[in-house]
């Protein structure tokens, strides 16, 4: 019961994460505003949901012993450590949208599983934008977009086992599976791909938040009675003009981080994951 009430939860924190970045589209009357105004009212409930929400899963799996203290230890060190680099980011300003911060959530999820990632990814963008000032009605929509970054890396161990077994001699890893030792060239292989595909995804799905509210070329924004395929042809045009370069960024660096440092940061957090005898289950188990 305790197992299936905090898959409930995860699943409520993303139902509310969706619907809370797609009831402007479902809205009678177009709202306009600087971004800054954007889901001014809305976004402090938001928050205070995904914060009570990840704190009650946390709760619970320590009551039903999915998890460990050390575990949450683990999670609260990590966290730290990846808000501090997002501190460093805004110290000194990186090109374009790079952001060092992703690559850990990336690869916490990857090794611990999906419910780790999913908190990881929320509570390091809450901790790092009050630590940088970075709050504002934006900061809920960025921990959503964040946890789904973590939570779908925790799905690439079943991904990785599953090109393991392609009769392929490039693809095929040898007979070691994927949370037992270092990184191996495939999963860091599939680790990039997603680092890349996460870097776009990331600024398509924040977008969402303000291009109901935003002003400009008709070709480009939101108008309310427009069919679900005229909005996906202005959210295209609208990404490629305003976002698409400044994401890429985002994506290649997270590449380079995963090739940089994938190898002995997945190793490392292996090692902690066999010593301290971790029991977190991937979000599919």
């Amino acid at each position: 019961m305790r197992r299936a009430l905090s898959v409930a939860i995860y699943v409520l924190s993303t139902a509310i994460g969706v619907l809370a970045f797609i009831y402007p589209f479902f809205l009678n009357t177009r709202a306009t505003g600087s971004i800054g105004v954007a889901h001014g009212q809305d976004a402090p409930l938001v928050t205070a949901a995904l914060v009570g929400l990840a704190l009650v899963a946390l709760l619970v799996e320590l009551q039903g012993q999915a998890i460990s203290a050390k575990t949450v230890a683990m999670l609260g060190v990590l966290v730290a450590i990846t808000s501090v680099l997002r501190f460093v980011e805004v110290a000194v300003p990186m090109p374009g949208g790079f952001s060092p911060v992703f690559v850990p959530i990336i690869l916490a999820g990857y090794v611990f599983g999906s419910r780790f990632g999913f908190l990881m990814g929320a509570f390091t963008l809450l901790v790092s934008g009050l630590i940088t000032g970075g709050v504002g009605p934006w900061l809920p929509y960025q921990m959503f977009a964040a946890g789904w970054v973590g939570l779908t890396a925790g799905w690439l161990p079943h991904l990785t086992h599953y090109v393991s077994r392609v009769p392929c001699s490039v693809l095929r890893v040898a007979s070691r599976t994927p949370r037992s030792r270092g990184a191996l060239p495939t999963e860091i292989a599939i680790l990039c791909i997603f680092g890349f595909v996460w870097g776009l995804a990331y600024g398509a799905i924040i977008n969402v938040y303000f291009w109901p509210f935003a002003v400009g070329l008709v070709a480009q924004t939101w108008t309310p009675g427009i069919g679900l395929g005229e909005i996906l042809a202005r959210y295209a045009a609208f990404y490629v003009a305003t976002s698409l370069g400044w994401d890429m960024v985002r994506a290649v660096g997270n590449v380079a981080l995963v090739l940089l440092l994938g190898v002995p940061t997945v190793q490392a957090l292996r090692r902690f994951q066999r010593r301290f005898r971790f029991e977190v289950r991937p979000f599919h188990d």
